[in-house]
């Protein structure tokens, strides 16, 4: 991989070192951004759908679900790790039989999501002898984030919902203890969302609740359900909310809500630009 792709869309894995498969989407992510050789993860059709970034190259494994992976599959590729979280420790030792486990946390209550996606890059690049290549990811992601803040400046000064859209009535609202939300902090801009969260956000919330801010822009992250979308459409609540009134409402691509640096990275690129390019 060249070095001037640290963190690009383009990403890609390396053909040597030891081979890795990923049960947890973020130590995927993790991996790619090291550039290590990984040849397998889990639910490899919703990750390109929902995730986007990186973009898996078409012979990757896929394991099955993240819940329930392919213990057999696992078996035959034989990997030199597995990369795993917290969320699949009732896998531990089943995993630990095929190849040793590397477990590293993202998501702990209290604790700001994006630091942990640093640190796992820190914790991983050790691991796999990528020390330098962890020092290059870390750096790139913290300039580039300095730079997102830096050329925001007024556009910072009005609060921002960041939610998905679930159906025509609901709404899921991301906090400032979830991924979007720690981002948001990074670049300097306030969290209209105020309320609480259970797993870093809050659903299914009435849409009604957007009007509690009146001032606030509404950001939408990832697609819109066809459904919806038509109800939206012809709803008197959301078309008397102040920010679809006056055209405050911005739409970003699909963003995985629980990934890793590049996820957080991707997330932040796309609401700088939304952000720069949408009016006051």
């Amino acid at each position: 991989m060249s070095a001037g792709f640290i963190l690009s869309p383009r990403l890609s894995y390396a053909a040597e070192g030891p081979r890795l498969a990923a049960i947890d989407w973020a130590m995927l992510e993790t991996a790619f951004a090291l550039g290590a050789h990984i040849v397998a993860g889990t639910e490899i059709k919703q990750f390109r759908r929902t995730s986007v970034e990186p973009a898996l190259p078409a012979d990757f494994i896929d394991l099955g679900l993240r819940g329930s992976p392919n213990f057999e599959l696992l078996r035959f590729i034989q990997p030199d790790f597995i990369l795993s979280s917290p969320f699949y420790a009732q896998h531990g030792a089943k995993f630990s039989q095929i190849a040793p486990v590397i477990s590293l946390p993202f998501y702990v209550a209290g604790q700001p999501p994006f630091e942990k996606t640093l640190d796992a890059v820190r914790n991983l690049g050790a691991k796999l002898a990528l020390a330098d290549r962890a020092e290059q990811v870390v750096a790139e992601a913290e300039r580039n984030l300095a730079r997102y803040r830096a050329e925001l400046g007024r556009k910072a000064a009005r609060p921002i919902y960041v939610i998905n859209i679930g159906d025509g009535r609901h709404f899921r609202a991301f906090g400032a203890d979830s991924l979007f939300g720690n981002i948001m902090v990074r670049l300097g801009l306030t969290n209209a969302w105020q309320g609480a969260t259970e797993f870093s956000f809050a659903a299914p919330v009435p849409i009604e609740r957007l009007a509690e801010m009146p001032e606030a822009k509404i950001v939408i992250v990832s697609e819109i359900p066809v459904e919806a979308r038509s109800t939206l459409r012809s709803s008197v609540l959301w078309n008397a909310l102040p920010a679809v009134r006056q055209n405050r409402v911005l739409q970003l691509e699909n963003v995985g809500p629980y990934g890793g640096v590049i996820a957080g990275m991707r997330f932040a690129r796309l609401l700088h630009k939304a952000l720069t390019e949408a009016p006051e």
